[in-house]
């Protein structure tokens, strides 16, 4: 609270006692007291509603100030990680930072944040497999317990309609508690999104270009990750931000070699999300961020786990995935990139029981992009910015040696060339549109058209 107002609403409210005590004995002064004046109470009253006039006032002020001085920021905290870092006519912070110690201030101590998007796609040599998909929507929860603790959670909803017999999905996306130990250093515990990469902290519609996310953050890097563990974050003031952690890791006894859902993403179809999830292996991961330039942030992460936990009839194998990535934001540019490469051990003899099935498990799997963005135009919140992102993956860049005829060729590397731009109507709303072109899958070539939003 100012405090200017404190005293001065304290002194209001103490002259306002003083004459409400002297109303009431005024009265019998006025009985026992020869010569009283018979106006004085009525004087006393004109200034008692004066000074309730004038305390009201300073009150309205109080509330006025207070509402001024909250944080915006509390309103979209309940997000991944450190939050979003929203700007308009740019895309939010690529990778959240390390939680900073919350203020004590009159803010809400629950905040309800959003986001969601629809998505229409149309293949142009296949018209026929067009479609329109509200293909997310999420809703967050954050709790300030006191000025250091915190309970974060969200619920996501997929493709708008849940049951046996339709396509969508209901799912926690996160749930954790979070404790602020020191100035320095936080500690979180539960269902948290994995500090990997450019999207998988920061993957609301707002926070990237283009319609759909980038393939190697959804084929490579399975976005959104999420594991349940523990973790320290460090935020140190030279803009390096430090995780790491224990968490639940991938089960390959979950592989599918009758379908073709490993061969789209190998870790999306092995991740766990903590659904009475194996845990006889763990998982180590850490990650560094550093944004000591302004308008730079270069990073990277590294993940390994065991993924088969002792499950009879399975040999042992472990799971690592690493990325690189930087971005750069000089004006109105926003440049950025990345490179993931993963790999799974002991490949040869898990596939041996799968041969003849048409996906095997990879030894190998890796991709990279390169983006570039501009702020074209920009009014107020319109903020108007095209976009242009090179990418190249490979789901099975190589296979464990099976032996003469029974060991699978690599997959080719798909290379996906996507134009298009971003339309924010405020910074929580975003028009998006796009055309991507295949190399080796023409027949997915595609218009894409969006709306995006997140609170």
């Amino acid at each position: 609270m100012n405090p200017i107002f404190r005293r001065r609403a304290g002194a209001l409210a103490a002259n306002a006692l003083g004459l409400m005590l002297a109303l009431t004995i005024a009265p019998s002064m006025a009985q026992t007291t020869p010569g009283a004046a018979p106006a004085s109470q009525a004087e006393l009253a004109q200034r008692l509603e004066r000074l309730a006039a004038e305390l009201a006032d300073v009150k309205a002020q109080l509330a006025r100030l207070q509402a001024q001085q909250s944080p915006q920021s509390q309103q979209s905290a309940a997000t991944t990680g450190g939050g979003w870092n929203q700007t308009a006519g740019a895309a939010p912070a690529a990778v959240a930072a390390a939680p900073q110690p919350m203020p004590a201030t009159e803010a809400p101590a629950t905040v309800l944040s959003s986001y969601g998007e629809i998505n229409y796609n149309r293949p142009t040599r296949a018209s026929d497999k067009t479609q329109l998909d509200l293909r997310r929507f999420v809703l967050g929860l954050q709790h300030r317990v006191n000025e250091r603790t915190k309970i974060v959670g969200e619920i996501e909803v997929e493709h708008a309609v849940t049951s046996a017999s339709d396509p969508g999905e209901v799912a926690l996306e996160q749930a954790y508690v979070e404790h602020q130990l020191t100035q320095l250093l936080a500690a979180r515990g539960g269902l948290f999104l994995m500090p990997v990469g450019l999207l998988n902290e920061n993957h609301e519609p707002t926070a990237y270009y283009g319609v759909e996310r980038n393939f190697v953050e959804t084929a490579i890097i399975p976005t959104t990750w999420r594991e349940a563990g523990a973790q320290l974050i460090a935020n140190f003031d030279n803009g390096l931000t430090l995780q790491g952690g224990i968490s639940t890791s991938f089960d390959l006894t979950k592989w599918d070699a009758a379908s073709g859902e490993g061969a789209e993403s190998p870790l999306g179809s092995i991740h766990q999300e903590a659904a009475k999830a194996k845990a006889r292996n763990l998982a180590w991961f850490g990650a560094a961020n550093w944004r000591g330039v302004p308008g730079l942030l270069v990073g990277g992460s590294l993940f390994s786990g065991g993924a088969t936990h002792g499950q009879a009839g399975f040999a042992g194998a472990r799971v690592t995935l690493a990325d690189l990535h930087a971005r750069w934001t000089p004006g109105r540019w926003d440049l950025s990139a990345l490179y993931a490469r993963g790999s799974i051990s002991n490949t040869g003899q898990l596939n041996l029981a799968l041969i003849g099935n048409p996906t095997l498990i990879p030894k190998s799997f890796g991709g990279a992009y390169l983006q570039g963005a501009y702020r074209l135009w920009q009014q107020g919140d319109y903020t108007l910015s095209p976009f242009a992102r090179l990418e190249r993956f490979n789901t099975a860049r190589a296979f464990a040696d099976l032996g003469p005829g029974l060991t699978p060729d690599a997959a080719r590397t798909e290379q996906v060339a996507t134009v298009g731009a971003n339309f924010w109507v405020t910074r929580s709303v975003v028009l998006k549109a796009d055309y991507q072109r295949f190399r080796v899958n023409t027949q997915a070539n595609r218009v894409n058209l969006g709306l995006g939003w997140s609170f």
